[in-house]
């Protein structure tokens, strides 16, 4: 298989430029100087490239959003949040090819006109946020950032925004009021970012490994990065996957991968003979599937079908012995935990399906909980600024309705049949 991105990470010199350029780095830099803005979007559009963040919106058709007036400066924000549990590529990117990051980003604001970039980080990313500032200061120093770039006439500066460690800015609104040094609050649209994002700036935001697949795009061309996945989802992924595998981590694959052979032939099956139970396809907010229900094809539109997500990719095996009640409790208390408050429907409606699910998990449920869990999540879903509460639901909703017998079991005990533990 052809790969995109992951091919030198297992060189640990690639972080620092000279190893980086002895693979060909920055060279896209030369070929894209030689094209126009036009050109790029149009490479881009070919590629089929999906948002790598979760949402999946084409990457192409959204650089286009930004007006067309030029007499406004322009901006590009790097959402390096990476706050979805489960998730952990953007990470990858960051400690291992940083430098792929920051050719992606200048192809980009080269393409979209842009002169300023911020790269908002994880505040919990404290040793990649040290990678990043490093591989900056080389890129001005060799004349990749700065004035002039390249005698291309081209001029880009470029700042590592550190967060404080909130999922919710993950989301692009709030990833921009955080960066303006505002509380990090989704903001209501329209207006959207394209029009006014950051700074009041027409400004576009994408995800790490979005911008990371541009050099190579830019470099073989938008048609063979389509042909490496699917009609309507081109190019490679990389594809985390965590628990009782016997090889966890990364992986970069073809978006057209299947789903079974992700966990049984990629990740080596299940250690320690144990049976699969179910699985979370991509990051805690995607709907969870039965163990019957995994062989499909891992792409976005695939897994919709199924009334799931590919998310973010971030594959969470469970393995049989889980008590799905609790391992929903753990999710509840998460989402209870980092929503923003600024909703009444997310606020409450987290913070009360903490509390009930949390009792029936401890034995204290009674009939009419699970129900009423249901409704609150009909109350809540689609009915606040951002997918916060969307995301607290889907996983609530889905695990009630593929295992309903073990809450019923909880509730009708009054314990954990699995002795309160996972």
């Amino acid at each position: 298989m052809e790969t995109v991105l992951t091919t030198h990470f297992a060189d640990e010199r690639y972080r620092r430029m000279d190893t980086y350029r002895e693979y060909g780095g920055y060279e896209a830099l030369k070929k894209a100087f030689a094209m126009t803005p036009e050109a790029i979007i149009a490479e881009v559009k070919k590629a089929n490239l999906r948002g790598r963040g979760g949402a999946g919106f084409p990457a192409g058709v959204k650089w286009e959003f930004l007006p067309k007036d030029l007499s406004r400066p322009r901006a590009l924000v790097i959402n390096a949040d990476e706050g979805e549990p489960g998730t952990f590529k953007d990470r990858l990117i960051m400690s291992r090819g940083p430098h792929l990051l920051i050719e992606g980003i200048v192809l980009s604001s080269f393409a979209l006109r842009v002169h300023a970039c911020w790269i908002y980080i994880r505040g919990e990313f404290v040793r990649e946020a040290g990678i990043m500032d490093e591989a900056i200061a080389e890129a001005y120093a060799a004349g990749f950032l700065g004035k002039n770039i390249l005698g291309s006439g081209f001029d880009l500066d470029v700042t590592v925004h550190r967060g404080a460690g909130a999922y919710i800015c993950g989301e692009e609104t709030s990833t921009i009021n955080s960066l303006e040094g505002k509380r990090g609050w989704p903001r209501l649209k329209p207006p959207f970012p394209a029009t006014v994002g950051a700074f009041g700036l027409p400004t576009i935001v994408n995800n790490v490994e979005t911008i990371a697949d541009i050099p190579w795009i830019v470099t073989h061309g938008g048609e063979r990065f389509a042909a490496l996945g699917c009609e309507k989802n081109g190019g490679t992924r990389l594809v985390g996957i965590s628990g009782p595998v016997r090889r966890p981590g990364i992986y970069e694959l073809p978006a057209n991968v299947n789903l079974k052979d992700v966990i049984y032939d990629v990740a080596g099956g299940l250690r320690d003979g144990k049976e699969l139970k179910a699985v979370i396809p991509g990051g805690s907010s995607t709907p969870v599937l039965r163990a019957n229900e995994i062989d499909v094809t891992f792409d976005i539109e695939s897994m919709a079908k199924i009334g799931t997500m590919a998310g973010t990719s971030g594959i969470v095996v469970i393995p049989e012995g889980t008590c799905m009640v609790r391992a929903l409790s753990v999710l509840m208390n998460f989402y209870a935990h980092e929503s923003c408050g600024q909703c009444t429907p997310c606020r409450e409606g987290t913070g009360w399906l903490k509390k009930l699910v949390g009792k029936i998990e401890a034995g204290e449920g009674r009939p009419g909980d699970v129900e009423l869990i249901l409704d609150l999540c009909e109350n809540m879903m689609g009915r606040t600024i951002c997918a916060l509460a969307d995301a607290a639901v889907m996983p609530a909703q889905s695990f009630i309705w593929k295992f309903r017998e073990e809450f019923d079991r909880h509730i009708g005990e009054q314990k954990c049949p699995y002795g309160n533990r996972f």
